[in-house]
């Protein structure tokens, strides 16, 4: 066989389905790239490793750039990664596979999959989640469940710990700072938090009695319909903090939760996890997670 002209050839096909028919460009891409990769695989274990540089030469040649060594050697990578997987998913791009492909572990790789179908991740939104290692910060049951399209709970679903992004390298942190650092990339930190967060309000005005309290972020959840109060700390957890969100989660169940709504849940990230005070608290619906402060 002819490797080099039978990938040339398929290449070349592509290149024209990607023209002419916008529709089936994704299609079109995996199912050029798992044949070209089969044959670079082929062709290497005839002729060794040289024939892959050998034949990007050749291609960047006869038709023009976008045929390096790397991205030829990254096409083979796809192939492989494909018979580990059995069938690939049509609702990724090959673009999404690429970010894939450095990962060892084939079910960290089936877990970034499924999160990709079910969240419709772009390639830049597939990316971040993988550089802020969300697979790592999720326990194993949690991870099969998701991988095999079984229910969750809110609470399985927040990774520990939670990241937030420190682009000004502020090196004393108070809740203010933690809060603003939150407040400058918001977006970051409800997709680091889970599926489905949205941002209300910070510094949320409540008034208990006579006397004005303020959350420190009220958030919703659409997939879980539900309230989510956020209370930041930076030491780690205390038992009056337990009773603080407590309170004002009782207060938005009464005061803005609808009846077709669940009631609300808690999360405090803290500084330091403190397990005996969490397994003493009564209220199901609060949870503890540690924050971690990224560049």
């Amino acid at each position: 066989m002819n490797y080099y002209v039978e990938i040339k050839n398929k290449l070349i096909d592509n290149e024209i389905t990607k023209r002419v028919k916008n529709y089936s460009i994704n299609k079109s891409d995996l199912t050029t790239y798992y044949n070209v990769g089969k044959l670079l695989f082929e062709a290497g274990k005839h002729y060794g490793e040289g024939i892959i540089k050998e034949y990007s030469k050749r291609l960047t040649s006869e038709l023009g750039k976008g045929y390096t060594f790397t991205s030829l050697t990254r096409i083979r990578k796809f192939y492989v990664l494909s018979l580990k997987l059995a069938t690939l998913s049509q609702q990724l791009s090959y673009g999404h596979y690429v970010e894939l492909l450095p990962i060892a572990d084939i079910n960290e790789i089936r877990y970034y999959i499924k999160i990709t179908e079910q969240q419709n991740l772009s390639v830049r939104q597939l990316r971040e989640k993988i550089k802020l290692q969300e697979y790592e910060r999720l326990n194993e049951e949690t991870i099969s469940r998701i991988i095999n399209n079984e229910e969750t709970s809110i609470k399985e679903i927040i990774p520990n710990p939670v990241v937030i992004k420190n682009n000004n390298l502020k090196e004393k942190i108070t809740e203010k700072v933690l809060q603003q650092l939150i407040l400058e990339d918001i977006s970051s930190f409800l997709h680091s938090l889970g599926t489905g967060f949205t941002f209300i309000e910070n510094e949320y005005r409540i008034k208990i009695g006579d006397n004005y309290n303020y959350i420190d972020l009220l958030l919703f959840n659409i997939e879980y319909n539900c309230y989510v109060v956020v209370e930041l700390k930076i030491t780690e957890l205390k038992k009056e903090h337990i009773g603080q969100i407590e309170v004002y989660m009782n207060y938005i169940d009464k005061n803005l939760r609808k009846i077709n709504q669940n009631k609300t849940i808690g999360i405090i990230l803290v500084r330091k996890d403190n397990k005996f005070i969490l397994e003493y608290s009564s209220d199901p619906r609060i949870m503890c997670r540690e924050y971690r402060l990224i560049c």
